[in-house]
């Protein structure tokens, strides 16, 4: 049977029928080319009518397929080849293997049990299965294939892109950071060699300065000495006199003169240290940038809580912030009804802290620690001192004077840790203390080692501070009126005022 006969070709598509389907009038097409064909029509609101007869369908027919022509169409395609493992091929070059249980060829792809399957199998095993040519099959996947290759080749350039992104992206992160290396190791090397070098200098000056003075000292003693001696024998000569009688004690009295001498000075350098205090101050702010900013600069790239000095102040967790403190009598009069007296303990003052008059101020020496001795009450590596006087009732209120603003005031239980090396032993660092930070640049308040930053200027003369003990509250005011923070706590201990106190900065407690 010749599959170009007329009768098995499509009046649209003029090849052999693929599905065909008889509509109402009688006609059969396939079932692709109808399909497409009323769907254009449907665009320019054409009615589905038969391309042949032109009938028109008021309703667009259900399509179902011609059985017989669709096997009469098969046979034609395959009468062949019917061997056991017969291959045709189709107009697109196409190969379908045969079906070894009927020796057919496969014209079907069964979509129920995913296999091609031929004309017998279709009809026996597979009547029931949504089927569809084996060839139409293929152009659906193919077009699949090609979609998804599309996909796998838009991903591939974009993985490209990204690959070469990314290769850049090294490029300039390693060349920038190599530089950054080198430009840090640089300051850190010129800072370092300025450092060394200007310690160098100070240290010569002060050498020439030492040297010229005990020089000029010892002389002047070597002169008093001198002197002293010729005093002793003054007095040696007045003193035989007495011995003497009357007319020869008279005689000898009248020739007797008191030394008389030049007025030798005993202060060796008096402007020497006059001389040096624009050198302690830069090293002052040096100092404090390197163990507190540079700190925070470093801890903040590196990510790590360093517990090395005891200047560490890097912040890491906010405090919760407060509820309204409790009210109380406003301005200083008000906060006057609640003064205390306190004075710093001696036996608690870190080496480099000096205490004076009666042990209200309290200051930093620039030039390094005294010998103290050793005390169990004392911080050894912390710059810090306590107040003798504790609180564990009642509302006390007390004011200080602080110099510069590089210090730490707060309150203290007893059991703060004191021999240690590292920030925990800092009033307001560990859980038994809170504390105001007083800075250049801002207010903050601290408690566990966790850190509020404050609104408000930031530079106050004088800080007062409110304990209220049963209400578990301690609250800070500028300059005795500005209410800068306040902290919420249940008091389970005696309470001790603390500071901690940064290079030249000079803290007093306020008697009025």
């Amino acid at each position: 049977m010749d599959c170009q006969n007329p009768n098995f070709a499509c009046a649209i598509c003029l090849d052999s029928f693929r599905v065909p389907v008889t509509i109402p009038c009688g006609h059969t097409f396939c079932e692709q080319c109808i399909t497409l064909h009323w769907d254009t029509q449907s665009k320019s609101d054409i009615p589905a009518q038969c391309p042949i007869c032109s009938e028109k369908f008021p309703i667009r027919p259900i399509l179902k397929r011609n059985v017989s022509l669709s096997v009469l169409t098969e046979a034609a395609n395959s009468a062949s080849s019917p061997g056991r493992e017969s291959v045709s091929r189709d107009g697109e070059g196409a190969m379908a293997i045969g079906c070894d249980l009927h020796r057919m060829p496969l014209v079907y792809y069964c979509k129920e049990d995913n296999r091609a399957v031929c004309l017998e199998c279709g009809v026996s095993n597979c009547n029931s299965h949504k089927k569809v040519l084996l060839q139409t099959e293929r152009v659906t996947q193919e077009l699949l294939l090609k979609s998804k290759s599309a996909e796998v080749e838009k991903l591939i350039k974009e993985n490209d892109k990204s690959i070469g992104e990314l290769t850049e992206n090294i490029d300039k992160a390693k060349v920038s950071l190599k530089q950054t290396s080198i430009w840090l190791d640089t300051k850190f090397c010129t800072l370092k060699e300025a450092l060394d070098e200007k310690h160098e200098t100070t240290n010569h000056f002060i050498d020439r300065q030492n040297v010229g003075a005990l020089s000029q000292a010892e002389a002047r003693l070597t002169q008093l000495k001198e002197r002293a001696q010729t005093l002793q024998e003054s007095q040696h000569h007045i003193k035989a006199l007495h011995d003497l009688p009357d007319p020869q004690l008279i005689k000898e009295s009248a020739l007797v003169r008191v030394p008389s001498f030049k007025e030798i000075p005993v202060d060796m350098t008096p402007n020497l240290q006059e001389r040096l205090n624009g050198i302690t101050e830069v090293l002052s702010r040096v100092s404090k940038l390197v163990t507190e900013d540079l700190e925070k600069a470093v801890s903040a790239a590196v990510g790590q809580d360093k517990q090395g000095s005891p200047q560490d102040k890097r912040p890491v967790l906010a405090v919760v912030p407060s509820p309204a403190a409790p009210c109380h009598p406003g301005g200083t009069e008000g906060l006057n009804a609640y003064r205390c007296s306190l004075t710093f303990d001696p036996r608690t003052a870190n080496g480099h802290l000096l205490l004076s008059q009666g042990n209200r101020r309290a200051e930093h020496l620039t030039s390094g620690p005294r010998q103290v001795p050793n005390n169990d009450a004392r911080f050894d590596h912390t710059w810090q001192v306590l107040c003798f006087q504790g609180f564990s009732n009642g509302q006390h209120y007390w004011e200080l004077e602080v110099s510069k603003p590089w210090a730490y005031l707060g309150v203290t239980y007893e059991d703060i840790p004191r021999k240690e090396k590292g920030k925990r032993c800092m009033v307001g660092m560990n859980e038994l203390s809170w504390s105001l930070q007083l800075d250049e640049q801002q207010l903050s308040a601290w408690h566990g080692g966790r850190r509020e930053t404050l609104a408000g200027h930031p530079r106050h003369k004088r800080i007062g501070m409110l304990l209220d003990y049963e209400a578990g509250t301690l609250t800070y005011y500028g300059d005795g009126e500005t209410r800068l923070h306040a902290f919420h706590c249940a008091f389970t201990q005696k309470l001790f005022p603390a500071c901690w106190i940064g290079e030249g900065v000079c803290i007093t407690l306020c008697s009025t």
